[in-house]
């Protein structure tokens, strides 16, 4: 229950910024409210963090991510903004930065800037390197200041350009916290010299993070982006909300073996987090108004049949190990055949049933949430983000990419998988591009690598700088908070770093 002593405390707080405090005030006084109604078995799994409603707050009255269509409003210009359509460069940065100030979303800062290289790539035709740069780099500036937030996400799109170049260039000079990155991969569009370019760029400053495109078209279609925390969906769309599954819990509620699990417990946690999802969403949808209120949607820049809900799981590595115990089985996640079957066999069950389960106001008439592998929070001590093996128990790369690869074809909706290298890979950087693109080749969804030697640190699916967390604290970027716990409680900066020889590395070289 929120108290009036913990309004005062974050009215007194001195770590927090005015911003950091107002949104923090926000969240008080919409937990004074009652949530969404649900069941009572419903009620009690969410109170003992079975299932997780990622502490959205308890009267949803904006979507949890939103992904506006951004060429559509530089393309036609926006009434309620009162903005013709942009002519020239200046004209569209300036326009992407209102856009930016009035777009929503569960962080308060919007999670999703655009494709920015695509977007951009139209107005520079008349612009010089120099200038390119010099306005490029201002922008790149204010986003990183007037968003602090890592969440904050750009794509870049599949086919090198001028604007996909500068943009590298400008994050390996800033190295700034935001925008987080994410490149899209094509098989033959996305040239080595391209992949190589940010390969260079992630040694520097952890970013971008790699996407199969052709895998995500076939599950989203072309008009898709990744946005917060490798999170993928529908551009003009989004999620309704991310409610999540503890699978580790799931297992130690299980008071029988493997077959009790799947037959029983299973399905019934299941269900109970569908239950809680929808309660959330028809709040959002037929209570507070959004969508039959926002000019994003009136203007169609956003489109209530774009958007999904996301149906997270995390804590797979302890379910298994439990189960494999609870049979007397010997072997653990990341190090067994039998225990990365029986992985798999639970992630092919819950994505069964998931595509099964109808969601009110998701995938227009498909009615279908999007299956996700939650990259973790704070909180979670002792519990592995999503489909990862646990930290500090990885085995050799090739062994890591086989064992989390194969659930990847699942998650539409998001996966991910952080690998940490060391400074061999700077030595040998073509063999990184060979490692992506057979990783990609072997059935991934998303590569992420980090380099253990320079200042960034990626916790999930963002990135904090070493050098903030030394000033805590307080901290500009909002998110360096959640890194900071997530560093103390979860140890993520001592993953087993790998290294990366030769082009011998890749998962399609050893197959």
């Amino acid at each position: 229950m929120v108290s009036l002593e913990n309004i005062r405390d974050v009215v007194n707080d001195p770590r927090f910024t005015y911003r950091q405090r107002v949104a923090n005030l926000a969240n008080l006084a919409e937990n004074l409210l009652d949530a969404p109604p649900v069941r009572k078995q419903c009620a009690d799994a969410l109170e003992k963090r079975i299932i997780c409603d990622m502490f959205e707050g308890n009267a949803p009255y904006r979507p949890r991510y939103l992904l506006p269509d951004y060429k559509k409003v530089l393309d036609n210009g926006s009434t309620f903004l009162e903005l013709p359509a942009a002519k020239n460069f200046d004209d569209a940065l300036a326009f992407l930065l209102i856009m930016y100030s009035a777009t929503p979303s569960i962080t308060g800062y919007p999670v999703y800037f655009g494709d920015l290289d695509s977007l951009l790539l139209p107005y520079v035709d008349a612009v010089s390197e120099e200038d390119l740069y010099a306005k490029l780099k201002r922008f790149w500036i204010s986003l990183d200041r007037m968003f602090p937030d890592a969440f904050a996400h750009t794509n870049l799109s599949p086919t090198y350009n001028r604007v996909s170049k500068m943009i590298l260039k400008l994050e390996r000079e800033l190295l700034q916290v935001v925008p987080n990155i994410s490149l899209k991969v094509d098989p033959l569009l996305t040239s080595d010299e391209y992949i190589l370019d940010a390969v260079n760029t992630v040694f520097a400053c952890g970013k971008p993070h790699f996407i199969n495109d052709a895998m995500m078209q076939t599950d989203l279609g072309p008009e898709y982006a990744a946005v917060s925390c490798y999170n993928s969906l529908k551009i003009g769309g989004g999620s309704h909300t991310l409610v999540r599954i503890n699978l580790k819990a799931t297992a130690d509620e299980c008071d029988g073996g493997v077959d009790k699990f799947f037959e029983t417990t299973l399905p019934y946690y299941l269900d109970l987090t569908a239950e809680l999802m929808e309660s959330r969403i028809l709040y959002l949808v037929e209570e507070s108004n959004f969508y039959s209120s926002s000019w994003l949607v009136q203007e169609g820049l956003l489109d209530l049949d774009k958007f999904s809900a996301m149906f997270g799981l995390f804590g797979l590595a302890e379910c298994v190990n439990t189960l494999m115990e609870r049979q007397g089985i010997a072997g653990t996640y990341g190090h067994s055949i039998a225990a990365d079957d029986l992985g798999y066999r639970i992630t092919s069950f819950i994505a069964n049933w998931v595509s099964q389960r109808k969601m009110p106001y998701c995938n227009g008439n498909a009615e279908r949430a999007f299956l996700h592998s939650q990259s973790g929070i704070d909180l979670d001590l002792g519990v592995t983000a999503g489909t990862r093996i646990p930290i500090g128990t990885e085995p050799p790369l090739i062994d890591h990419l086989r064992t989390v690869s194969r659930h990847h074809h699942l998650f539409a909706s998001g996966i991910s998988d952080v690998l940490s290298f060391d400074e061999t890979a700077v030595k040998n950087p073509q063999a990184v591009v060979d490692v992506i693109r057979g990783a990609f080749k072997s059935g991934m969804r998303d590569f992420t690598f980090n380099l253990d030697s320079n200042d960034f640190i990626r916790i999930t699916g963002y990135l904090v700088r070493k050098s903030d967390l030394a000033k805590m604290p307080s901290a500009r970027h909002a998110s360096t908070y959640l890194g900071a716990g997530s560093v103390k409680d979860s140890h993520v900066d001592q993953r087993i770093v790998k290294r990366v020889m030769s082009a011998e590395s890749s998962p399609s070289s050893s197959s």
